[in-house]
Parts: C-alpha cells; sequence; structure tokens
C-alpha cells in the first residue's frame, strides 16, 4: 500500500509505502503502518475502498 499523488499515473510515482497486503498467504498478509496511514489522512489523503476495508479488518498494531 502506497500514498501516491492523484495526478501521478496509477502504476507511477508514489510518495510513501505505508503498508503490504498479500491474498495469496493462508490466511492473507496484511501489514499497515496505522501512525503513518492516519497522518496522511489527517493531511487530505483520501484512502481507496479496499484500502478502508483493510484497515477496518486489520487489528489495531498489525
Amino acid at each position: 500500500m502506497v500514498v501516491a499523488d492523484s495526478r501521478a499515473p496509477r502504476d507511477g510515482r508514489f510518495l510513501e509505502i505505508i503498508g503490504h497486503y498479500n491474498p495469496l498467504t493462508k490466511p492473507p498478509t496484511v501489514k499497515i503502518d496505522r501512525t503513518k496511514a492516519q497522518a496522511w489522512i489527517a493531511k487530505g489523503a483520501q484512502p481507496s475502498n479496499t484500502v478502508k476495508k483493510l484497515m477496518h479488518n486489520v487489528k489495531e498494531g498489525a
């Protein structure tokens, strides 16, 4: 999971890596730096629907 500028191409440059998601492991591996994610959201970043769902489902501190 990355923070990207909305004006950049979808697979283009990003500002910061805030987590990883691997759906191929059993169970799927989700690692999110919640501190960085919340800081970016406070600055006006808008998480995608998928990231919102993953953040909601991930336990605190994961």
